[in-house]
């Protein structure tokens, strides 16, 4: 089944920078990945968050995804009390075959949100994001099609790269928009859009040039309280990149075990769809501040054969600093 995945992926490569980003299932746990207008938004003094994707692990290690991100709020004693400012930072890894190809990415993000009602229950905020991004490829590291034979991939191959690392790299500009509103304490919505590589940065290889396709996604979710013990949250996300469309939409319930206002906990269960690709199901646990997420992709595209329907495991752990003087900020809860 390698040597079959293989040649797939070398397929696949020679259209991955003009057409999909890395992406992760859980894309309600990597705010800055998803919109730099989430910077900021959340209740609390700082936020970090990882997010750990590991894409057909049978298969050599296929595709795998790391995210580390931290945000937080300036000048919270400057700005109207129904407002926000925030800043955040993104380091994210990509490796590709088994790590023969890298993408790694570091963002500075801020965002501004601005109350539309007195108490903040309601805002508009709009953010934006630089982004450096550099790409290796460690030729040796990769055969190609011509090489196979009936005892593997044995033979000689007209790719001339003499074991070179290629190597790449370019500034990128990202910006988004984001509505948030509530109508009471017990319920939360939003929507936003969101757009990557606004300045269509171009990637470099030898005397090859690939110019970066800007991805425009929509977002948007809800959360309502049905109880004091019973919630639930529907979330969902489509992203439009070089004529590739990707569509997210699913949900989880809550069951809150302990309701204190400071540090509640809580258990996670439900799943998402992506849309002619894969069925996801997640569960999470949500304790001192922290909410820790699982999720595994079951394929069900064309891929299922040589995938054998399995898909990718993820991990996500978000942590959100509350001290009890903060003054409460309305923002998705999930």
């Amino acid at each position: 089944m390698r040597p079959f995945f293989i040649i797939l992926f070398l397929f696949c490569f020679r259209h991955v920078v003009q057409s999909q980003d890395p992406h992760y299932s859980q894309f309600f746990s990597s705010p800055l990945t998803l919109n730099p207008a989430f910077t900021g938004k959340f209740n609390g003094s700082y936020r970090i968050s990882g997010n750990h994707r590991n894409q057909w692990p049978e298969i050599n290690n296929a595709f795998v995804t790391t995210t580390g991100a931290i945000d937080f709020h300036l000048l919270k004693n400057k700005v109207a009390s129904n407002n926000t400012w925030g800043l955040g930072f993104m380091f994210l890894s990509d490796n590709s075959a088994n790590a023969a190809v890298k993408f790694n990415y570091a963002a500075v993000s801020t965002a501004f949100h601005k109350g539309l009602d007195e108490d903040g229950n309601n805002s508009l905020g709009i953010g934006v994001q630089a982004t450096y991004s550099n790409m290796l490829i460690n030729t040796s590291s990769l055969k190609f099609e011509d090489q196979l034979q009936l005892g593997g991939f044995t033979g000689s191959s007209h790719e001339s790269f003499a074991g070179a690392t290629l190597q790449s790299s370019y500034v990128d500009l990202n910006a988004g928009i984001l509505f948030n509103g509530s109508s009471s304490e017990r319920n939360n919505y939003y929507v936003g859009i969101s757009m990557y590589h606004i300045n269509k940065p171009t990637q470099k290889f030898n005397t090859q040039d690939y110019a970066l396709n800007p991805r425009t996604s929509f977002q948007a979710g809800t959360f309502f309280l049905t109880s004091d013990n019973f919630g639930l949250h529907f979330s969902a996300l489509h992203s439009i990149q070089g004529g590739i469309t990707e569509t997210l939409i699913g949900g989880t319930t809550q069951f809150i075990i302990n309701s204190n206002a400071d540090a509640p906990t809580s258990f996670y269960a439900g799943g998402w769809v992506r849309l002619n690709d894969a069925v996801i199901p997640y569960i999470g646990l949500e304790f001192s501040n922290a909410r820790l997420g699982m999720s595994y992709d079951i394929n069900t595209s064309s891929l299922k054969t040589a995938s054998i329907s399995k898909g990718g495991i993820e991990i996500s752990l978000v942590y959100t600093h509350q001290p009890n003087s903060d003054k409460p900020i309305n923002c998705p809860r999930f």
